[in-house]
């Protein structure tokens, strides 16, 4: 099975929350309302390209979100 690279998820235990999948390497789930990340692999390497990653990680994470959105609106 080909999964996408991001998925929202949702869970009526955490209203508040907005979670995105990631579910290439790294995989993590991100709550995009503060950021929290819980990550599936341990990272290990440069502290600067890490950090890097991370960040445009959270950057495409919060892309995706935003384009679903839209996507909804419109429907």
């Amino acid at each position: 099975m080909n999964l996408p690279k991001f998925l929202l998820g949702d869970n009526t235990d955490y209203l508040d929350a907005i979670f995105v999948i990631h579910t290439e390497f790294p995989r993590f789930v991100i709550n995009l309302v503060d950021d929290e990340i819980e990550w599936f692999e341990d990272l290990e390497g440069d502290e600067a390209e890490l950090s890097e990653m991370v960040s445009g990680l959270i950057e495409e994470a919060s892309a995706f979100y935003d384009r679903e959105m839209e996507r909804y609106e419109r429907e």
